[in-house]
């Protein structure tokens, strides 16, 4: 009777089974098609040997022949000469048919020398048309003609849970296909502000940076750039750049050679709930500004510190991450409208874009030490900043925290050393100010301290509570 019942419900679920089979998609047709406009990038790097020494090999030569004693004082030391070294392999993909090749930046870095190999196994010397290590981007091309090319997508498109494949050439294994689906869009990794990178499973090895994510029209959304990783190899998380960003870049590294990016002069941190509580936002959103380069767009506009930007030039700021890489794609000398949140309502305020340049000047900050003063209500020991701090610290106006004590304060991460410029709406200018406002907000209730750290601006949240009042 059990067998039976067996066998009934094997025939019922196998039709299902193979009907789930046979959706499964078919790569075939899009590897054979789009597989020839991928290429293997691979280069050489000239290394020295950084001044050290090596001394010649002696002659075989008897120590009590006459000989001896003549090659052992003469013989000197030699620096090794700089000799060219194989890297590490990449890949890359044709967006022309004239020879035009997008890849990864850190794949052609340094390169003295790079060799693109085709699909048809026919190699070519390439030359680096321009890179942009802010979005890992190169645009590199070989002298050739009538090369196959790849189909642009769109990476807006693309839906969370939709199949891609890359091809690649992982630990230089040519032209592997691996699959996978995109797990997440939008994604902000640290030190990437230019990129919304997408997320997939597909199996992305060293080797595969520069190469193509497929989406299943056989059309490139996005270059495959980095991995997840605490082995080294993969772990199931992958991320690619999206072709759109990719193209703008390839645009203008084809025609200036370098990339032109705007910028405000703003330093900004992340909405939170407790910090939108504090400033009166029914929502998370917007990008919070914490300083004000002195000089720059932004302070001509009369951008404040405690203002939130929550769209710039038409396009709204869902997170913080959105607005460095709308700003960042804006021309430099535009004229961009924002909608800023300050003091509970929303004012419009014209900025006209500046350009970011190569590089950032960092000041060093610091302070002589402080006679301690009577612990406020969070526990902390504050003293007014003297002339010569506020000019080292570049500030007008703030508290210095000489010593904390347990409670509130320490609990959400105020150090000795940092200054405190603001509480909630308020710029702060003395300890008695400071305290006032403090004791005015009732228990259970969020406030945001503005707190200078060294180089670094940032709001700290924390909640009031009964138990910690002196």
């Amino acid at each position: 009777m059990i067998r039976k019942i067996i066998l009934l419900l094997l025939l019922l679920i196998s039709p299902t089974v193979f009907s789930q089979a046979n959706t499964l998609p078919d790569f075939t047709g899009l590897v054979e098609q789009h597989g020839t406009a991928v290429v293997n990038i691979s280069t050489v790097k000239t290394q020295s040997a950084n001044g050290r020494q090596f001394l010649p090999e002696m002659p075989n030569i008897p120590e009590d022949s006459p000989f001896y004693e003549f090659f052992k004082r003469h013989m000197q030391p030699f620096t090794t000469p700089k000799k060219s070294q194989p890297s590490a392999t990449g890949s890359g993909f044709i967006i022309s048919d004239d020879g035009y090749i997008l890849t990864n930046a850190h794949v052609v870095s340094s390169a003295s020398e790079i060799t693109v190999k085709l699909s048809d196994k026919r190699e070519f010397s390439a030359e680096v048309i321009g890179t942009d290590k802010k979005t890992d981007i190169a645009l590199i091309k070989i002298n050739a003609s009538n090369l196959p090319e790849v189909t642009q997508g769109d990476a807006e498109k693309l839906k969370v849970g939709e199949w891609v494949v890359a091809i690649g050439s992982p630990f230089g294994f040519e032209h592997s296909v691996t699959a996978g689906i995109v797990s997440a869009k939008g994604r902000s990794l640290t030190q990437e502000n230019f990129v919304p990178f997408i997320q997939t499973d597909v199996a992305i090895n060293p080797g595969n940076s520069g190469g193509p994510l497929f989406n299943m029209k056989g059309e490139v959304v996005g270059i495959n750039s980095q991995i997840y990783s605490r082995t080294g190899g993969f772990m199931g998380l992958s991320f690619a750049i999206p072709i759109d960003v990719a193209a703008e870049i390839a645009d203008q590294l084809k025609v200036d050679g370098k990339i032109s990016r705007g910028l405000i002069g703003v330093m900004i941190q992340e909405m939170t709930e407790e910090l939108a509580e504090s400033f009166g936002l029914d929502e998370i959103k917007g990008a919070l500004v914490v300083s004000v380069q002195k000089g720059g767009p932004a302070e001509k506009a009369n951008i404040q510190v405690r203002d939130v930007i929550l769209s710039f030039d038409g396009k709204d700021i869902a997170a913080t991450s959105d607005l460095p890489r709308i700003v960042g794609n804006t021309k430099p000398g535009k004229k961009a409208l924002m909608d800023v949140w300050r003091n509970g309502t929303i004012k419009k305020i014209n900025v006209v874009v500046g350009e970011m340049p190569d590089d950032h000047a960092a000041s060093s900050d610091a302070g002589p030490e402080i006679t301690p003063d009577v612990a406020n209500r969070i526990g902390l020991v504050l003293h007014v900043l003297t002339a010569e701090q506020k000019e080292q610290l570049e500030v007008k106006n703030g508290l210095l925290v000489t010593d904390i004590k347990p409670g509130i304060a320490s609990n959400a991460g105020i150090h000795s050393g940092d200054v405190i410029l603001g509480l909630n709406k308020e710029d702060i200018r003395s300890v008695k100010q400071f305290n006032s406002i403090l004791n005015k907000i009732e228990d259970g209730r969020n406030i945001a301290l503005l707190i200078k750290r060294g180089n670094m601006t940032t709001f700290i949240t924390m909640k009031l509570e009964s138990n910690n009042e002196e």
